[in-house]
């Protein structure tokens, strides 16, 4: 069985082609500087920072936002939060309270590629921008709590075809035998 918290986003390969986050993420942006990146993630400065520092982190595959997210991703989300603290370590940021790692949630993101906000100090947030990163808000949750979060919801099921009786049948009930 394939796994779902590495294979499963809801995008098209249109999406994908024209999405400036994964523009971002092969390289193919000449007006983006990398500043930090893994295998799966990179980390880069947001054009419009509200904070002296102010970085994405962002998943190379094309998830939409959290909310497309489940119990799977969990690692995905601590990954993406050890990157953007990484970051912030590498730019002489040491006072790790006053940071603010968070997502928006629909219908308040501006790009639809799930992207971790990276802010230090967050004391220094502009106050023309802060209220766009009132934590646990409609509009901002942090990545602790959405690891939280994430606990409770299960990955959707996924079906293949069974040749022999068309028929589609649960991945889990095939593995089961059900």
């Amino acid at each position: 069985m394939e796994d779902t918290a590495t294979s499963w986003s809801n995008s098209d390969e249109n999406d994908v082609e024209t999405c400036i986050f994964c523009l971002i993420a092969n390289k193919k942006d000449e007006n983006t500087k990398i500043i930090k990146e893994t295998k799966d993630l990179v980390c880069f400065s947001d054009i419009f920072p509200c904070a002296p520092h102010h970085y994405l982190v962002i998943p190379r595959q094309h998830i939409l936002s959290c909310l497309s997210l489940h119990k799977g991703h969990i690692d995905l989300v601590e990954r993406m939060a050890k990157l953007g603290k990484d970051v912030l370590h590498d730019q002489g940021i040491t006072d790790m309270t006053d940071i603010r790692l968070g997502f928006h949630q629909l219908p308040f993101i501006s790009v639809g590629h799930l992207h971790l906000h990276v802010l230090a100090p967050a004391s220094q947030i502009s106050k023309y921008m802060l209220y766009k990163f009132i934590p646990e808000t409609n509009r901002f949750v942090t990545e602790e709590v959405l690891r939280k979060r994430l606990k409770s919801i299960s990955p959707p099921l996924q079906y293949h075809y069974l040749e022999n009786c068309k028929l589609f049948q649960c991945i889990s009930c095939a593995q089961t035998g059900l």
